[in-house]
């Protein structure tokens, strides 16, 4: 095993998790931690009522998140996590890259805003998206017919804003790679795995 990490970073709705199913498909060896997933699972084992309860648990996923990063790293695994990765994280996975000698490349996906936005309302009306992201009071089994009726659906306003001002667009560890997906059929995804062996090698 190689002590890489991937960091799959930028804005959202840009299509990390395909990409990290690209770069699955070539390098099975790599070990999935997804800060999303941790999150959702806790949602379903706790429920929140209101916002408070829910950030409570949004925090106790990103401390789920740090150590599960820590112990793969323990154990020298390749590890691939995707994320819209801010300053907020970039202090703790630079430290506990240097303090695991591990290799860190970050893939940057940007693109077009408004069309970006486009693709995330698309992803929160799909039925397999979990309810939680759209909902301020959310139990395991809760279902909502019209997803646009959630009260944490986000805006253009809020997306827009967050994309400009939460340095998406800017994060880098390590090496970097940045990929503009406006348009999905301009994507060279045999340069992106070849760009990526190189580094891995």
């Amino acid at each position: 095993m190689k002590k890489v990490l991937i960091l799959l970073a930028g804005y959202p709705a840009t299509g990390k998790s395909f990409l990290c199913n690209k770069i699955l498909a070539k390098y099975p060896e790599f070990q999935v931690v997804s800060q999303d997933t941790m999150k959702e699972e806790l949602f379903d084992e706790y429920g929140f009522n209101n916002l408070e309860e829910k950030v409570k648990i949004e925090q106790m996923s990103w401390q789920k998140y740090y150590e599960t990063i820590d112990n793969k790293m323990e154990k020298s695994e390749m590890i691939i996590s995707d994320y819209p990765f801010s300053d907020k994280q970039k202090g703790t996975l630079d430290d506990l890259s240097k303090k695991h000698d591990y290799r860190v490349l970050t893939i940057r996906l940007i693109g077009d805003i408004p069309t970006l936005y486009q693709r995330s309302i698309q992803r929160d009306n799909d039925s397999s998206r979990h309810l939680s992201h759209m909902v301020s009071c959310y139990h395991k089994g809760d279902v909502l017919e019209d997803r646009t009726k959630g009260d944490c659906f986000v805006t253009f306003e809020i997306f827009k804003d967050r994309c400009e001002n939460k340095g998406y667009d800017k994060f880098q560890l390590g090496e970097l790679i940045e990929i503009d997906v406006t348009d999905y059929s301009k994507i060279d995804y045999d340069k992106i795995l070849s760009d990526i062996s190189k580094f891995i090698d």
